[in-house]
């Protein structure tokens, strides 16, 4: 089984399309580091715009709260949002493009079972998805600490701001990608299911993103009814719960308590309804390939 998994794992990363997605990332972040290092102090100002009547901010603090944490937290925001198109790119061919390319019933000549058919090529595209967030961790965070230096991560809340020490910041990202894996595995799953479907790979990639954005846009209506029935259960109002781990505690004088996070129950609640969607997606994508007829 190891074996096999080398060999879509080589298949994944021949394709010179693989790389856009690497390409892209690339590209967005860059960007954004360039536009922060010459004209960050506008940002800053747009972010503080709301709080100036509160607080009073001198350059010497914008500047500080401009370092590497805060980049790579605006980034985070930013591409969190596409990555389901760049994961997609894949999982939506793993079954669509063996069944496009012919190869689907030669593949399944090999002395394994269908369920094992299904496991080595979900791994593969999860291997990809996390292959992707490394990436963008290493350009992001890393790349920003370098250009932008690293200082106390200040995080803005609807309700004023909170500081976190900088010594209790990287396990914090850490945790936020970890969760943004399963996030994207779950987009990932999704695809994979779908691909199950489908003679080309077109159809699950785009049907993949149709529901990602109709369910984002259902994750942040507010309807009371709706609110408290369908909306906790849709995969999407559950992908942007890693901003949760920059969310701190606060003692009674209002100073941030250091290692703390201020609602971990729901990160986990909601990370627990993501593992189960992965379960059911996958479980599903099997379940229907087992039953394929793969000779007509």
């Amino acid at each position: 089984m190891w074996k096999l998994l080398q060999i879509e794992l080589f298949k994944i990363f021949k394709r010179p399309r693989t790389y856009i997605a690497f390409g892209a990332i690339a590209a967005v972040v860059f960007l954004i580091q360039v536009a922060l290092k010459f004209d960050g102090k506008s940002y800053i100002d747009l972010l503080m715009s709301n709080l100036k009547d509160s607080f009073d901010f001198n350059d010497d603090f914008k500047l500080d709260l401009l370092n590497g944490y805060l980049i790579c937290f605006v980034i985070l925001n930013t591409l969190l949002i596409q990555m389901p198109l760049l994961v997609a790119l894949i999982s939506g061919d793993s079954i669509a493009g063996e069944a496009n390319m012919g190869t689907l019933r030669l593949s399944l000549t090999k002395p394994i079972s269908r369920t094992q058919y299904m496991l080595v090529k979900f791994l593969a595209s999860v291997i990809y998805t996390v292959a992707l967030l490394v990436w963008m961790a290493v350009l992001a965070l890393f790349g920003s600490m370098l250009i932008f230096g690293t200082n106390d991560m200040v995080v803005l809340r609807s309700e004023g701001i909170e500081q976190i020490q900088s010594f209790d910041v990287m396990w914090r990202y850490i945790a936020a990608f970890g969760y943004a894996a399963v996030a994207l595995t779950t987009v990932s799953a999704l695809s994979f299911l779908l691909s199950v479907f489908a003679e080309n790979s077109i159809g699950p990639i785009i049907a993949t993103m149709s529901i990602v954005i109709v369910f984002t846009i259902l994750s942040e209506m507010n309807i009371p009814i709706y609110d408290q029935t369908v909306k906790p259960y849709l995969f999407t109002s559950h992908m942007v719960a890693w901003k949760g781990f920059f969310y701190v505690k606060a003692d009674a004088e209002g100073t941030t308590i250091n290692g703390s996070i201020e609602n971990l129950p729901a990160i986990m609640r909601s990370l627990s309804i993501l593992l189960i969607y992965i379960g059911l997606f996958f479980g599903s994508a099997v379940w229907v390939f087992r039953k394929k007829d793969i000779l007509t």
